[in-house]
């Protein structure tokens, strides 16, 4: 049991769950429930023209249909509240004085910009082992906006800060999220902080080597929930997108997973989603239901369609 052992999910409510966003919250539910820590659910919501109640409640809704309980986050409470960033401005303002004082911040056309040290960060990733990322060419990696002239916040000033307070240990996340860590160190050292380790799982693709996108059918959690696959199945299914168990298992109960799971045995080639994959999974975890438990099921699928 180790409770310094702090995750999140930090999704935003602009759209539903998509099956990649779950994928990272399963690993990092995974993670916490291994070591004994925790699990927090963050709803980054700082765009205030794309957020919606519905995808808000789709978040909510996928990752309980999934058995992703959380920790700390919103029904759940917890001492590092609110977990909305739309709640959390004044603590924003407050570390943004903090790097002002400190020379970090200047201001160019109504937008604050963070002054880059311009140099070398070496990131030291648990997935994808040590990256040097250079940062000293001002024309390549400029002076990043977080915070726009209309006052918003930039996502990569408050995923930071929200880290920092939460303490938050370990980022598990996207690979596509990659090339903003050098940049998040950078404010992590502005502020005379120690940066959580990252962990950056690998991207999911489509059957044909496309990216999985939102447009894509059966990319949304809600597609299975809709369609009756069991919940089981499709955690197992995940499970195995990009993590292996080293022993060839395909079906795996989840108290299993969570016994052997470890960072260090997901890969770092990219996944593919093969539908054809996880409908044998389903009829797998389906031919394990009592008689009882297919009839209830069959009966809900009914009444919902």
């Amino acid at each position: 049991m180790n409770p310094d052992i702090r995750v999140r999910f930090a999704p935003s409510p602009t759209g539903y769950l998509h099956i990649g966003g779950a994928r990272t919250a399963l690993f990092n539910w995974l993670f916490a429930r291994h070591h004994g820590g925790k699990f927090v659910l963050r709803i980054e919501d700082t765009d205030i023209k794309r957020n919606t109640e519905e995808a808000m409640t789709a978040i909510y809704e996928g990752l309980q249909w999934l058995g992703l309980n959380w920790d700390e986050g919103p029904h759940a409470g917890g001492e590092f509240g609110p977990y909305l960033q739309s709640e959390r401005t004044e603590l924003y303002e407050r570390y943004l004085k903090k790097l002002q004082d400190a020379g970090h911040i200047f201001e160019d056309q109504g937008a604050l910009r963070f002054r880059s040290p311009h140099e070398h960060v070496i990131v030291d990733d648990v997935v994808c082992g040590k990256i040097d990322f250079d940062l000293s060419n001002p024309a390549t990696h400029p002076d990043m906006t977080i915070r726009r002239p209309d006052g918003s916040w930039i996502f990569h000033f408050v995923n930071v800060i929200d880290d920092l307070e939460m303490k938050i240990s370990h980022v598990i996340r996207g690979e596509d999220h990659l090339s903003n860590t050098p940049k998040h160190i950078e404010i992590f050292r502005a502020l005379g902080a120690t940066p959580p380790h990252y962990a950056h799982i690998p991207l999911i693709l489509n059957r044909d080597g496309s990216k999985m996108s939102k447009r894509d059918e059966g990319a949304r959690v809600e597609y299975y929930i809709r369609r009756g696959y069991l919940p089981a199945a499709v955690r197992n299914y995940l499970c195995l997108l990009g993590w292996s168990p080293k022993d060839n298992r395909e079906k795996i109960d989840v108290d299993e997973v969570i016994r052997i799971f470890d960072l260090k045995n997901i890969g770092r080639s990219s996944a593919t989603f093969d539908p054809d994959k996880l409908h044998w999974l389903n009829g797998e975890y389906a031919r394990e239901l009592s008689d009882a438990e297919f009839y209830d099921l069959a009966v809900a699928r009914l009444k919902s369609s």
